[in-house]
């Protein structure tokens, strides 16, 4: 794709306690959850750049996330949440995106502290494994799940948290075509690009095995990557979906990736590496390369569930992994080759790979050296919360009650 990128981020957050454990559908109400949003400032001039819904819901940056659960009419009987989204507004460059979801983390965490409770990054949570629908979907909530592949695997979104990566490349326009090419080459290469942000080696209140529970347990029936495309524009019937219209002017031409873990937001606290909160930046920057790339010709229209399983189990200690990796690395690098900043935080990645070092990989380090489950009642110490290395941080983004299954 040609020219300069734009960029937005969300990202989902998850919420804790303060004895260190998580608080969410099993434990969190509505209400609570709602009470934190209510007190974050309502900003009308992003409303051109954020989707707010037809019934006028998510009007905020920050919004709380969960799971709708319907009545045989469709009336909300309840809203069970799952923690808080930060989604940002279209910015020009990576450093600026960043920014803003680093200064609507650091707003949100105020707020949240005030009502007991901390924004986290987790990427699955660490007791937990199943969300289960008690009591089963009934035949309105069947119809509702019937309507798209997305809703028909939406209870897996409320046992993974994870960013949204937006770019959009204003001089290569809003062509269908190019877009969903663009989505299908994100797709394909998912699995090498996926490790650097590994941060869910824990379920079910143990290690599970592996590095990314959430990868594990969700992409492949849920997407890698959307392209937005133009109301009238012709879809690709695709299980997971590749492509969705866009439901507002501004997302016509986005490009989302999916299929990160969460990644630290936190400001001012980063491990030795000297990634922690640039790893988000620097995350877009290895997208930007690969979508500028014309070298790697790689392209699938749904995730290899197979290919991220086993990537999710043993990262860069599998070869076919890491040479992967190491070449869409290299594509990217060479795609902005010139441009200072992405070279930079490229550089950044390319240390990491070296060393094969995951967030994860050091989450279990810390435990095995009896630093206890972030997030399963053993309340982390100063600087070794998060999955990165960093204190807890936060940042909301899913739907508030409205009609049908919450924003997945």
């Amino acid at each position: 794709m040609r020219g300069e990128a734009r960029y937005g981020l969300e990202h989902e957050l998850a919420l804790l306690r303060g004895d260190g454990t998580v608080a969410d559908h099993r434990s969190l109400t509505h209400a609570q959850v709602a009470a934190i949003v209510d007190e974050l400032p309502e900003l009308p001039g992003d409303q051109s750049d954020l989707r707010i819904g037809d019934a006028g819901i998510r009007r905020k940056r920050w919004y709380a996330e969960g799971y709708e659960r319907l009545g045989d009419d469709g009336e909300l009987l309840r809203f069970e949440p799952k923690g808080i989204e930060i989604r940002t507004c279209v910015h020009d460059s990576v450093e600026a995106a960043v920014d803003a979801l680093v200064a609507d983390a650091g707003t949100l965490a105020g707020v949240a502290a005030r009502h007991g409770l901390r924004p986290v990054a987790f990427g699955h949570p660490p007791e937990l494994s199943v969300y289960r629908l008690d009591p089963p979907p009934n035949a309105h909530e069947r119809a509702l799940m019937a309507a798209s592949p997305e809703e028909r695997t939406s209870h897996l979104h409320m046992v993974t948290w994870g960013p949204d990566l937006n770019l959009s490349f204003p001089e290569t326009g809003t062509d269908p075509e190019v877009l969903t090419d663009a989505a299908a080459k994100l797709t394909y290469y998912s699995p090498y690009l996926v490790p650097w942000s590994f941060s869910s080696p824990f379920r079910d209140g143990r290690p599970w095995g592996g590095l990314s529970a959430r990868t594990a347990r969700r992409t492949g029936a849920r997407p890698a990557a959307l392209a937005y495309l133009p109301p009238d524009a012709a879809l690709p019937v695709t299980d997971p979906s590749l492509a969705r219209h866009a439901g507002i002017p501004g997302e016509v031409g986005r490009i989302e990736f999916k299929a990160f873990d969460a990644v630290p937001v936190v400001p001012g606290e980063e491990p030795a590496d000297g990634v922690g909160t640039d790893l988000p930046a620097a995350l877009l920057s290895l997208l930007t390369g690969l979508l500028r790339d014309d070298t790697l010709p790689g392209r699938r229209r749904t995730p290899d569930a197979a290919a991220h399983r086993r990537s999710a189990l043993r990262g860069w200690s599998d070869p076919a992994v890491r040479a992967g990796s190491q070449a869409v690395l290299d594509a990217a690098t060479a795609a902005v080759a010139g441009d200072e900043a992405h070279g930079a935080r490229l550089a950044t990645l390319a240390r990491r790979l070296a060393r094969r070092e995951t967030p994860a990989a050091r989450m279990l380090v810390r435990h095995r050296a009896g630093g206890g489950i972030p997030g399963a009642g053993h309340p982390p110490s100063r600087g070794a919360g998060c999955p990165d290395g960093t204190r807890p941080a936060g940042g909301p983004r899913r739907g508030a009650p409205g009609p049908g299954p919450a924003q997945r």
